[in-house]
Order: C-alpha cells, then sequence, then structure tokens
C-alpha cells in the first residue's frame, strides 16, 4: 500500500530527486575545484549543472510518461521547462554580468579601504552547457524512473 501512495506521486518526488541530485554534483564539482568542502553550493543558483532544467526538464518528462506526450499537461509542463531554461539563461546571466561590472567599480573604488567587502555574487547565471547538462540529467532520470 505505501509503495502505490509513494508512486502516485512521481510527478513530485522525481523533480525534486532532480534536483538533489544535480545540487550534490555541483557540491561535489565546486568543491573538487576550490579543494574544499563547499557545502554552500546545495543551495546556490547557478554553476554546473543547472538544477532549474534538471527539475523543470524531469517534471515534463515525467508528465509526458504518465500522462502522454500529446497531453495538455505534457504542453504546459513542457512550456513551462522552456520558459524556465530561456530565464536562465538570459535574463540570470545579465545579473552575473551586471555583478561582475559592480564589483569591478566597487574594488575600484574602495582600493585603499580593505575593511570594505560587500562583492555580489556572480554565480547566479547559467551557461548553455550547464542548461543543456541539467536538462539531460532531468530527462534521463525522469526516463528511468517514471
Amino acid at each position: 500500500m505505501a509503495l502505490h501512495y509513494v508512486a502516485s506521486y512521481k510527478a513530485l518526488i522525481i523533480p525534486a530527486a532532480a534536483w538533489l541530485i544535480a545540487q550534490i554534483i555541483k557540491v561535489i564539482i565546486y568543491s573538487i575545484d576550490d579543494r574544499r568542502l563547499r557545502l554552500s553550493y546545495m543551495v546556490s543558483m547557478g554553476g554546473m549543472p543547472s538544477s532549474h532544467s534538471a527539475t523543470v526538464c524531469a517534471l515534463a518528462t515525467t508528465i509526458g510518461k504518465m500522462e502522454g506526450f500529446d497531453s495538455i499537461l505534457f504542453a504546459v509542463s513542457f512550456f513551462l521547462a522552456l520558459i524556465v531554461m530561456y530565464d536562465a539563461a538570459g535574463v540570470r546571466k545579465t545579473v552575473s554580468v551586471h555583478s561582475d561590472l559592480l564589483n569591478r567599480i566597487l574594488d575600484e573604488m574602495f582600493r585603499d579601504h580593505p575593511e570594505f567587502e560587500l562583492r555580489f555574487r556572480a554565480l547566479i547565471g547559467h551557461t548553455r552547457l550547464e542548461i543543456a547538462v541539467g536538462a539531460i540529467l532531468g530527462i534521463a532520470l525522469a526516463w528511468w524512473w517514471a
């Protein structure tokens, strides 16, 4: 009975699992890169792979497999996934560029004041590769699990 109950919530569980796996991969990648454990990446936006893409692609694929790829629910989730991935690449990437520029301005303005530590976080957006890897992760997980 409990197994049937869990299976009926695949459209919630699989995307959540895709998000969790993407975030764990992100922690591993950036911990290796920084040569220290970086648990803060577990809840961070941006980086490889895109957990946004993994989540929405897992949702769309799960719905497609459960309800049919010709269903209204799949169409809605498919276009939601496209919008989220477009936003991750476009608007969020623009925010990253602006953060980088503002940080350079702050560095220049406060060069003589090393105690000034305000910095804007630049790792917010995603590259196309990060989005593609997240999408592949989400689709593969849902295709296997759903």
